[in-house]
């Protein structure tokens, strides 16, 4: 059976209804109802809009996600259906912050909105971050400058793109991998981003591409980090210098012409 054919099984089954009494409703016969529950055929996009409506569910989250894992009313009350943030909380109901590895960063890519990915996932908790949806990102090297290797950035959860605002940091999730920007300005198509080291370039990530966003909150930093700030004005000093060393050296070689 596929995600579709268990998901109306399940919203079926949360109504109390027969597979005759909801294929009356559907205006659908009997027959063609069942081959969808039993994933023996696939209904056309007129039928789909129609189950849509009625569970008030979007199609994207009844063909993409197994909403068996989530609180229906929950799936409702969210503004445009879109797919949730999976999180897992503690006996007493206070969220966990998941913390995100930096090898298992790819894998988080394909499992962010699975909840057995989500909870597979290493756990804490700060009393001063409760309210909220929070998610920690470890960096590994260089993976997320400035942080250096063994930090870890926690940000809280961004509902929609239209909340993010110029000159805040934000830990976005595309689809080419994790990383820490500040954002410089949004559009209708895109996000320009600038990384803190003022050494590179902004760019821009194209919307479709952005998976989830997360709101730099606070970073945790490894006991022996020392700061450091590259003095860029003095690297092109030192680079500078050494062209003119060359030119006058070119300067001094014997023309062997």
């Amino acid at each position: 059976m596929s995600i579709f054919s268990d998901n109306i099984v399940f919203l079926r089954g949360k109504k109390n209804k027969t597979q005759h009494e909801l294929a009356n409703e559907l205006i659908l016969t009997r027959s063609r109802y069942i081959s969808y529950e039993y994933g023996k055929s696939e209904p056309p996009i007129e039928i789909l809009v129609r189950i849509s409506k009625y569970y008030n569910i979007s199609i994207d989250l009844l063909v993409t996600v197994d909403v068996r894992k989530y609180k229906l009313e929950e799936m409702i009350n969210l503004p445009g259906n879109k797919i949730l943030v999976p999180i897992t909380v503690d006996s007493t109901g206070n969220n966990y912050i998941e913390i995100v590895p930096q090898k298992a960063s790819m894998g988080y890519l394909k499992g962010f909105n699975d909840i057995g990915f989500i909870k597979s996932l290493q756990k804490m908790q700060l009393p001063f971050l409760k309210n909220g949806k929070f998610r920690a990102f470890s960096a590994e090297g260089d993976s997320m400058p400035p942080f250096v290797d063994q930090s870890v950035l926690i940000g809280e959860y961004v509902e929609s793109l239209e909340d993010m605002k110029p000159e805040s940091a934000y830990i976005i999730v595309a689809q080419e991998g994790i990383t820490y920007k500040t954002l410089v300005e949004r559009t209708k198509t895109h996000i320009k981003v600038l990384a803190d080291n003022s050494f590179y370039e902004p760019y821009e990530i194209a919307l479709e591409d952005i998976l989830e966003v997360w709101h730099y909150r606070m970073g945790i930093l490894p006991k022996d980090y020392k700061p450091y700030t590259e003095d860029f004005n003095h690297l092109k000093e030192i680079i500078a210098n050494l062209k003119m060393s060359i030119q006058q050296l070119e300067q001094r070689m014997p023309d062997v012409s």
